[in-house]
């Protein structure tokens, strides 16, 4: 009997995806546009993250801001209600993430930015996966999901530049360890900066945003 020919799918999806990633991340890299990927479980505060952000940037950048989401154009029109960013929304058509084509996409509807923001779909699995074009990865995490986090979806902190700790204006109500968090983060990704942050408040946005600041003048002097 002949052998079954046996084609991993899964594993030809992300490899042209990644291509297309790449090809896509140089592009930006010749307009001088800086693309941020941040990512998060729901209830994060990733818009409320990205609003404080924003207002301590955007009058010294160019800004642009792709929301992503299976339905709904709530956080984009928070956005522009809130900041003076341009924003628009992607839906994903019940697709758990974002890849590099609708990435590419939604760029198409955008104007040449010094940076653009992609908040991708509400998950630790599958925004971790696909690669999006973006030159930086950032991601939330809330204290109210637990420190056990990292141990548990490895893959989003192996990968992410920044590591946000938020809501630790609550922390004292909630069964989480912050040097246990962070030691475990750092086991995965020894290169992560992390910063504690409370998006309410503001503490931590400042220095979230000076790295910001300094990651796009560095992208636009090594063109």
């Amino acid at each position: 009997m002949d052998e079954v020919k046996i084609i991993d799918v899964k594993r030809t999806i992300l490899e042209d995806n990644d291509l297309d990633a790449l090809n896509l991340s140089k592009e930006l890299k010749n307009k001088g546009t800086l693309l941020i990927n941040l990512m998060s479980s729901p209830g994060s505060g990733k818009t409320t993250t990205l609003i404080k952000t924003i207002k301590c940037l955007e009058d010294k950048l160019s800004i642009g801001v792709m929301e992503a989401d299976i339905d709904s154009d709530v956080d984009a029109k928070k956005i522009k209600e809130e900041t003076k960013a341009e924003a628009i929304q992607l839906h994903t058509g019940g697709m758990c993430h974002l890849d590099a084509s609708m990435t590419r996409e939604g760029l198409s509807y955008l104007d040449k930015h010094d940076l653009v923001f992609l908040e991708n779909v509400g998950n630790l699995v599958c925004p971790a996966e696909f690669a999006t074009g973006a030159s930086k990865c950032v991601m939330i995490l809330a204290v109210t999901e637990g420190d056990d986090k990292p141990l548990k979806y490895p893959l989003m902190f192996s990968i992410c530049d920044v590591i946000l700790i938020n809501k630790i204006d609550v922390i004292e109500y909630f069964d989480f360890d912050m040097a246990k968090v962070i030691e475990n983060i750092k086991k995965i990704n020894n290169n992560a900066k992390i910063i504690p942050i409370c998006a309410k408040s503001g503490e931590g946005i400042l220095e979230f945003s000076n790295w910001i600041n300094d990651e796009v003048r560095k992208w636009k002097e090594e063109k």
